[in-house]
C-alpha cells in the first residue's frame, strides 16, 4: 500500500482525477485506531466557472481559501450545521478544485467504524452517503487543510483496479441550486456496489 504522491493531485484535470480516486484506499489512524475504506464514490467541483463549487466565480472565504491550495490537503467543512464532509483539493496552487468523497467501503476497522456511528452491527449503511464517511473514517473539521502525505489521514493505491465498465458517470446529488451545472457528468461510482449512496447503487 502506498501513498498517492502530491503529484496525482495536482494535475489539471478534476474529472480524471475523481475518476482515478475510485478503488483507492481512504485511511485514517487516529488515537492509534486504524480505518480504512475503498473509495467507491466521487465527485467532481471544478473550481470558479463551476456553478456547484464553493469557489463559484472566485469566491475567497474563511471556509474556501483551503480550496485554493495546492492539490494533495484535505477540505473539510460542516454541511447544514450536522455532517462533516471530507474534499479532496486538486489542482495547482490557485487552481480551486476538489473532489468529494461521497462513499467508501469498508476494509479495515470496521468494530471501530461501528462504535463511531453507533451501530450495533454492519451493514451497508457504513461508508454510504459523505456524512458517513467522515463518522466511520473519524474525520472532522480538524483535519480541514491537513496534508494527504501525512501518517493519520491519507490516500493509498494498494495495486486494486477498477474492472472495465465498472465506473458509471452520472450527475451529481445534492446541487440543484446550480442550475444547468447540476446536470453536468461530474458524479462517478462503482457500478451495484452496495456502499454507493443515491441512485444507482
Amino acid at each position: 500500500m502506498q501513498k498517492l504522491s502530491p503529484d496525482f493531485y495536482q494535475r489539471n484535470d478534476v474529472l480524471q482525477i475523481a475518476k482515478e480516486l475510485l478503488g483507492k484506499l481512504l485511511v485514517t489512524q487516529f488515537e492509534q485506531q486504524l480505518t480504512i475504506g475503498r473509495i467507491v464514490e466521487t465527485e467532481a467541483y471544478n473550481g470558479t466557472t463551476d456553478k456547484a463549487s464553493h469557489a463559484y466565480g472566485g469566491r475567497y472565504t474563511q471556509r474556501t481559501q483551503t480550496m485554493y491550495a495546492a492539490g494533495g490537503c484535505a477540505y473539510v467543512y460542516l454541511c447544514y450545521g450536522i455532517h462533516h464532509l471530507f474534499n479532496v483539493v486538486t489542482g495547482p496552487a490557485n487552481t480551486p478544485h476538489a473532489v468529494l468523497i461521497r462513499a467508501v467501503e469498508p476494509v479495515k476497522g470496521i468494530s471501530i467504524m461501528l462504535q463511531r456511528m453507533g451501530k450495533p452491527k454492519a451493514d451497508f449503511s457504513i461508508g454510504r452517503g459523505p456524512g458517513n464517511v467522515t463518522k466511520a473514517l473519524g474525520i472532522s473539521r480538524l483535519h480541514n487543510a491537513k496534508l494527504l502525505t501525512r501518517n493519520d489521514l491519507y490516500i493509498a493505491d494498494d495495486g486494486y483496479t477498477l474492472p472495465a465498465g465498472d465506473c458509471m458517470i452520472t450527475k451529481r446529488i445534492g446541487v440543484d441550486y446550480a442550475g444547468e451545472d447540476a446536470f453536468l457528468p461530474y458524479r462517478f461510482l462503482v457500478k451495484e456496489n452496495p456502499y454507493v449512496s443515491g441512485e444507482n447503487r
